[in-house]
């Protein structure tokens, strides 16, 4: 009997031991402490493009109920109002022209994310999380520059925007192999992680996408539902070509425009809801907001700015200030705003809080926002200035929580006349801005210059300028910045490339 007990005992503990072990090797499931973070970044979507930023014309049904469940920004800014440098300054917690990434990275770059800047992916796997990015990545297309180099461990998207392949945008009714295709592109890649699996996107691919990155980033949710995870979506749409698929062609009522945007909703509702259904949504921060401003040259394929001025490619609101909800039941108050300042650049030092991982080695520019996240909606932002750099590193603004003084400079308009017609753009203007203050707490459209009422605002965002020239350097001043990090780039090819 005794000898019965003995081995049953020693069985136990040897079965406690083995379960120790094995539970050991997973890490634990995410909890209040280490929450789940979701970030779903949408591509050249306008300030009033969704329902709850004022939207008319078509219903986005999912964002609305994340809006009545979390809290709407209404205040809240890109790092640059262009692809690539919007994405870097995201991921990294820094502004663009610190991390040497400008513009828009195409087919024929050779450089992208540097190995030595650490992206919010690998903050989180610091602490154990499982990554994965499904979208569009932009931050170069060689292999050391790809998401898996970079702290994911799965990806699955487009290297660079939609639109750089040889149909778009004049010779899009051309098929494959005509002499109409565009010049200067390559056929489009998609990759599953460092690999391509398909040489040549086309047009049933790209109609394909918002689905197929939508039950990719579920089906990691559903895998990864007892552990911490990290899930990063950067939507192809809106930006053109938009393409849908069938089953929301015409569900707007209000052309193709609507129903890409139909399409997206239905993608945050996919997440919300598995969320829900894994009982995991108090454990999971959701993040939706977008890279830059709408690309109203495209006229009707083009978002609007919600009153804002101008659009992508400038550093007027239009262009920087993007509709975003932040989602976390039972820790963000619902159906509340934030009308504070804040930026993508301020995610990943917030992120490292809330999961109590350390920041990055380098210097970045983010500061932690969780106040204005969790606490009343009259939380003062952490943030008291912002600099905006444009793709030639160009210093065309700065601001605080209330003004902004802008630079004299160059930018493209429309001017007034009307965008293009379904898929082909009209063109722009050239036109010059004169240096300006706007107080964009009582004008947040930019329109009433109002420099001669403030000569102390005016002269001490002046210095705040000088504070950022003297490390960031200003191509408008001629001024080089010494607190700019090289970007990553490929040795020379052999045939001197």
């Amino acid at each position: 009997m005794f000898r019965k007990l003995t081995i049953a005992l020693l069985m136990a503990q040897a079965a406690v031991w083995l379960q120790a072990t094995s539970l050991a090797d997973v890490p634990n499931k995410a909890t209040s402490s280490t929450p789940n973070i979701v970030v779903i970044f949408i591509d050249d979507m306008g300030y009033g493009d969704i329902g709850p930023f004022g939207a008319k014309g078509y219903k986005t049904p999912a964002l609305d109920q994340m809006a009545r469940e979390g809290r709407c920004f209404t205040d809240f800014l890109v790092s640059s109002a262009v692809c690539s440098a919007s994405r870097a300054a995201l991921l990294t917690g820094c502004y663009h022209e610190r991390v040497g990434i400008r513009g828009a990275l195409g087919p024929n770059n050779r450089n992208g994310i540097a190995d030595s800047e650490t992206t919010i992916a690998e903050v989180c796997k610091s602490k154990g999380y499982a990554t994965a990015c499904f979208g569009k990545w932009h931050l170069g297309q060689h292999r050391p520059f790809l998401p898996l180099q970079h702290g994911f461990d799965e990806y699955y998207g487009l290297p660079y925007s939609n639109d750089m392949w040889p149909l778009h945008p004049d010779y899009a009714k051309f098929p494959p192999g005509t002499a109409e295709r565009k010049q200067g592109y390559p056929d489009l890649p998609m990759h599953e992680g460092n690999e391509i699996c398909d040489e040549s996107v086309d047009g049933n691919d790209q109609a394909r996408m918002t689905g197929d990155y939508t039950r990719r980033a579920v089906d990691f949710i559903e895998r990864n539902r007892d552990r911490p995870f990290f899930l990063y979506v950067p939507h192809s749409m809106v930006h053109v070509p938009l393409f849908v698929s069938d089953k929301f062609k015409g569900s707007s009522g209000a052309g193709l425009f609507g129903d890409v945007v139909q399409e997206v909703d239905w993608s945050v509702g996919q997440i919300l809801d598995k969320l829900r259904e894994l009982n995991i949504a108090e454990n999971t921060l959701v993040i939706f907001t977008s890279d830059n401003g709408p690309w109203l040259s495209y006229g009707n394929h083009a978002g609007n700015s919600g009153g804002l001025r101008e659009g992508k490619g400038t550093m007027f609101e239009g262009g920087v200030r993007e509709p975003t909800i932040m989602w976390w039941p039972g820790k963000i108050p619902a159906a509340t705003h934030c009308n504070e300042l804040a930026s993508t650049i301020d995610l990943l030092p917030t992120v490292a809080g809330l999961i109590g991982a350390e920041l990055p080695p380098l210097p970045i520019d983010g500061v932690d926002i969780s106040k204005l996240l969790l606490s009343r909606e009259d939380t003062p932002s952490p943030r008291d200035s912002f600099y905006y750099y444009y793709s030639g590193g160009e210093l065309q603004a700065v601001r605080d929580r209330q003004w902004k003084l802008v630079m004299a400079h160059s930018f493209r308009s429309m001017n007034g006349k009307p965008g293009g017609v379904d898929g082909s753009p009209a063109d722009y203007t050239q036109l010059k801005t004169t240096q300006k203050l706007f107080d964009l707490k009582a004008d947040p459209a930019e329109s009433n210059d109002v420099s001669e009422a403030n000569p102390d605002v005016v002269e001490r965002l002046l210095a705040m300028a000088e504070t950022a020239r003297a490390d960031l350097g200003d191509s408008l001043t001629n001024r080089n910045g010494p607190g700019i990090r090289p970007c990553g780039k490929l040795p020379p090819s052999k045939d001197g490339e």
